[in-house]
């Protein structure tokens, strides 16, 4: 048992390996046996790009470049509306933010650029 690491979480030397994991049996822990590449965990980095192909971060503020609908209202962002301190998220609507007289809502970011 001296050759396997022990465990990250709770230092138990009683770890084993079971399949591709290394499994501590006192705190239950799985990690991975293969060393992780810097190369593969930078391209998995989740980034977003505004209209014209800026790269936008939590925090900024931007600017809606079309009319846009509200679904299942009858408001309309207007273009030109600023929106600011905007929250990145992983999904279909990349932009969550909140739109002064419209409220909590997803933007796409291909409709709007920074500010």
């Amino acid at each position: 048992m001296s050759d396997m690491p022990p465990c990250p979480k709770c230092q138990s030397a009683y770890t084993y390996v079971d399949g591709s994991l290394y499994v501590c049996p006192e705190c239950s822990h799985e990690w991975s046996t293969e060393p992780i590449d810097d190369t593969v965990a930078a391209e998995a980095v989740f980034t977003v790009k505004d209209a014209s192909g800026t790269l936008l971060q939590d925090g900024d503020s931007v600017t809606v470049i079309k009319d846009l609908k509200v679904k299942g209202s009858s408001l309309v962002v207007k273009v030109g509306t600023k929106v600011r301190n905007i929250r990145l998220v992983d999904s279909d609507h990349n932009i969550d933010c909140r739109i002064d007289g419209v409220g909590q809502m997803g933007l796409k970011s291909e409709f709007v650029r920074k500010a």
